[in-house]
């Protein structure tokens, strides 16, 4: 069945690490048959939560930026993919400002179900990959109808390309086609 997949990079660099585990993982989607729109956050104007809560009665954000068409794609999608590079054993700060401004889709009847993280860093231990999911997986339990159900860590790798012939792009593709 043809899925409607979004997968949201959050690395401000074009050709970064996690932003090619993001292509990867789209292509490997697209490949499977899936609807799939690929969005990067480095030139999106997201501005922080500011904590009024009046999300929570109006099922909107107080604030409109590209926070806003971004959401309303979440809220449609089957399948939402977030990529990241580690910084200080967390998800980006990009991401993280606009996962804080998902906040209107909790009590909506948002469709996706599976949601996936693909991320990167410098350091290679375990450790770093259990910080990070723990990280992201207080968003993912505020959503009763999704769950993790995937993700893909690559450590190793700092500079631009680093990632380049590495098995965790094989990885995120074959993630992607069998969402």
């Amino acid at each position: 069945m043809k899925k409607k997949v979004l997968v949201i990079s959050s690395s401000f660099r074009t050709k970064g690490n996690s932003a090619r585990l993001a292509e990867e993982f789209a292509r490997g989607a697209r490949d499977g048959g899936n609807d799939v729109e690929l969005i990067s956050l480095h030139d999106k104007k997201i501005a922080f939560c500011r904590g009024c809560l009046a999300c929570q009665t109006t099922n909107k954000c107080a604030l409109s930026d590209d926070a806003d068409a971004i959401r309303e794609k979440m809220l449609r999608a089957d399948v939402v993919v977030f990529a990241t590079p580690v910084y200080y054993y967390g998800i980006s700060g990009q991401l993280k400002t606009l996962l804080d401004r998902c906040n209107p889709l909790y009590r909506s009847d948002y469709r996706f179900r599976d949601t996936y993280l693909l991320f990167t860093a410098a350091e290679e231990d375990e450790d770093v990959a259990k910080r990070v999911l723990g990280n992201f997986d207080g968003w993912v339990v505020c959503y009763e109808k999704a769950h993790l159900a995937g993700y893909v860590f690559c450590g190793g790798v700092t500079g631009v390309g680093a990632i380049e012939g590495n098995k965790k792009l094989e990885e995120a593709y074959h993630m992607g086609a069998s969402v």
